[in-house]
């Protein structure tokens, strides 16, 4: 255990047995715990295997290859449609942890395995993602936008595709866009 995560598990109001419960399934496989990003991670030499976070209606193990796992029991659920790599095993219950404890030591073992294997996930390529219409005519009116969005890393161009996808109304589409266009001539990422 490491100590600059236990405060993860005191301050947990909702979960707590859960996740404590977890936390020990993880230990028992031989991973180092760690906090990144504020959250317990287990890792296996310095690669991240699993991790566990909290939402209103369930707490979760996150394998981040999950998508190469075999998922034998059919557990593994898809955050949202853009998550390419990490899934997800959702609990509402210590029982439900408890039940699968044979299971989700058996899951953290493959994906162990997967990191000794050196196995990659592939990664959709950021120009297999649709461009938006309206974004797609601005960058062709404004040759510094065009210039200013390749330059981006291709992470913050996904960032800045998905978001302006995800509208479903052209007008809102297009106020996003509107909104975002000075960080991208800056370089800056959504999120930045």
């Amino acid at each position: 255990m490491n100590p600059k995560v236990d405060f993860y598990f005191i301050k947990a109001k909702k979960w707590q047995e859960e996740i404590e419960k977890l936390r020990t399934i993880a230990l028992s496989c031989g991973l180092t715990e760690e906090l990144k990003w504020g959250v317990p991670c287990y890792t296996f030499n310095k690669n991240n295997i699993v991790l566990i976070h909290v939402f209103k209606e369930y707490c979760a193990f996150l394998f981040f290859k999950g998508v190469l796992l075999k998922d034998a029991k059919k557990i593994l659920v898809q955050q949202t449609e853009h998550v390419q790599a990490a899934r997800q095993v959702r609990f509402s219950s210590a029982g439900e942890i408890a039940k699968m404890e044979k299971t989700l030591k058996a899951y953290i073992h493959e994906a162990i395995e997967v990191e000794k294997a050196g196995l990659k996930v592939p990664l959709k390529k950021t120009k297999e993602f649709t461009v938006p219409e309206e974004f797609q005519k601005r960058l062709d009116k404004n040759k510094a936008l065009k210039t200013a969005f390749k330059a981006l890393t291709p992470g913050r161009q996904r960032g800045y595709l998905l978001y302006f996808s995800a509208a479903k109304q052209s007008k809102t589409r297009e106020a996003r866009i509107e909104k975002h266009i000075p960080q991208i001539l800056d370089g800056k990422g959504l999120d930045d």
